[in-house]
C-alpha cells in the first residue's frame, strides 16, 4: 500500500469494504503532553470495484468552507450506494484547523508548500509524506477544497492545472472541472509550484482539482450549497454514485464561466503599509491600467494615498477582505474568459 515508510499510523483497512471512521495518529512530545499524539480524523466509503476519489479539506486552518463540505458528507454518505471508494480528510491539516490558522502553530509551516513531505519531518511534513506516499498511491481522482480563509475571498471556482505533458489526462480533467458546476471554472498554471499538493498529485499522474470556496474568514450557505452540489457531481461523474448531474443552469444560476488566470499579471499588490479602500467589487472588470484601489498611509498628515493600478484586463475573481495592508500583500486577482480546446 505506502510506497515509503510513515510515523503516522491509521488502522483503516483500506481494502475493506464498507464505512470506516478512524484518525491519522502522529506522535507530538511537546512540554504539555510528553506522550501526546495529533489525531486527524479520516474516512473511507468502499464497495466493490471502481475509481477511488480521495475528496481533502483544511489544508489551510482557516479555510473553513470545504472543512464544512467534508464533514457533512463524511457523515451522511451512503456507502451501499457507493461504487468503488471515496476517502474524506475534512481537516488534513488539523492544528491549522483547530487554531483557525492558515499554518501549523506547531511547526509554523504551510501544508501546501511543502509535499511530498518527510517521513522524519515536523508534524506538518509527516502529514504531507503520509498523505503523498500512503493515501496518493491508492488515488484515481483527487479533488482538494480551499477558500480564501481570512485574508482572501474567491467568487466561487472550480480550479484545473494545464498539463502540457499529457493532453488525455486534461481533456478529462476539464469533464471533470465542467462537471462541477461553480460559477467559474478556471484553467491555471501552477505559477509558485513548488511543495504544492496539486503539483504531487501532477507528477503522479492523478487527475485533480482544487476548489477556492469563498473566504473571508466565513461559511457561507450558497457556497456550501454549491459544493456539496459539485462534489455529488463529481462522484455522479466518475461513476463513483448514480443519478443526475446537477447543472447550474437547473438551479437557476449561470453556467460555468470558463476563464483562466494568465500570468503574474494578474495578480494586483500593494506597495506599502496602510488601509487598502477598494474602488471595485468581485465580478467586476477593468481595463488594463485602471485604477482598482488606494492605500491610505497611516503615520502622515497630508500624503496623498498610493493609488494601485491592474498591470492587466480582466474579471476580479479574488479580493482582500481586511482593511489593514501591508507590503506586498495581495489585494486583487484578474481572470480573463477563454476556451477549451485553446484557441
Amino acid at each position: 500500500m505506502s510506497d515509503a515508510p510513515t510515523r503516522v499510523s491509521c488502522d483503516i483497512d483500506f481494502d475493506k469494504d464498507g464505512r470506516q471512521a478512524s484518525f491519522l495518529a502522529v506522535a507530538n512530545s511537546v512540554n504539555e503532553s510528553a506522550y501526546g499524539t495529533v489525531t486527524i480524523p479520516i474516512y473511507q466509503f468502499k464497495n466493490g470495484d471502481g475509481p477511488t476519489i480521495f475528496l481533502s479539506g483544511g489544508v489551510h486552518g482557516d479555510e473553513y468552507e470545504g472543512q464544512v463540505v467534508l464533514r457533512k458528507l463524511a457523515q451522511s454518505l451512503d456507502v451501499a450506494k457507493v461504487r468503488g471508494r471515496v476517502i474524506v480528510l475534512p481537516s488534513m491539516n488539523l492544528p491549522a484547523a483547530l487554531a483557525g490558522k492558515r499554518l501549523s502553530p506547531i511547526d509554523n509551516l504551510n501544508l501546501n508548500r511543502i509535499f511530498p513531505g518527510k517521513a522524519d519531518g515536523s508534524i506538518t511534513e509527516t502529514i504531507a509524506h503520509y498523505v503523498s506516499h500512503v493515501l496518493l498511491p491508492l488515488t484515481d481522482i483527487q479533488v482538494d477544497l480551499h477558500s480564501g480563509g481570512t485574508t482572501l475571498d474567491y467568487i466561487p471556482c472550480i480550479i484545473m492545472n494545464e498539463q502540457p505533458g499529457d493532453k488525455e489526462r486534461e481533456r478529462k480533467t476539464h469533464e471533470a472541472l465542467m462537471a462541477f458546476g461553480t460559477p467559474i471554472a478556471l484553467i491555471s498554471k501552477a505559477l509558485d509550484a513548488t511543495g504544492l499538493f496539486e503539483v504531487e498529485c501532477d507528477v503522479r499522474g492523478i487527475l485533480n482539482l482544487n476548489a477556492e470556496l469563498g473566504g473571508a474568514g466565513m461559511v457561507r450557505k450558497h457556497i456550501v450549497e454549491i459544493a456539496e452540489t459539485g462534489i455529488r457531481n463529481l462522484l455522479i461523474h466518475f461513476g463513483i454514485m448514480e443519478g443526475e448531474i446537477a447543472r447550474p443552469e437547473t438551479m437557476g444560476r449561470e453556467p460555468s464561466r470558463l476563464m483562466k488566470i494568465a500570468d503574474f499579471d494578474s495578480f494586483a499588490m500593494v506597495p506599502d503599509d496602510g488601509l487598502y479602500e477598494p474602488f471595485i467589487e468581485l465580478g467586476d472588470t477593468v481595463d488594463a491600467g485602471q485604477a482598482i484601489g488606494q492605500v491610505h498611509y497611516l503615520h502622515h498628515t497630508d500624503k496623498e494615498p498610493w493609488v494601485v493600478h491592474t498591470k492587466a484586463a480582466g474579471t476580479l475573481i479574488n479580493k482582500r477582505p481586511p482593511g489593514k495592508v501591508s507590503r506586498g500583500d495581495n489585494v486583487a486577482i484578474f481572470a480573463v474568459d477563454t476556451t477549451y480546446p485553446p484557441d
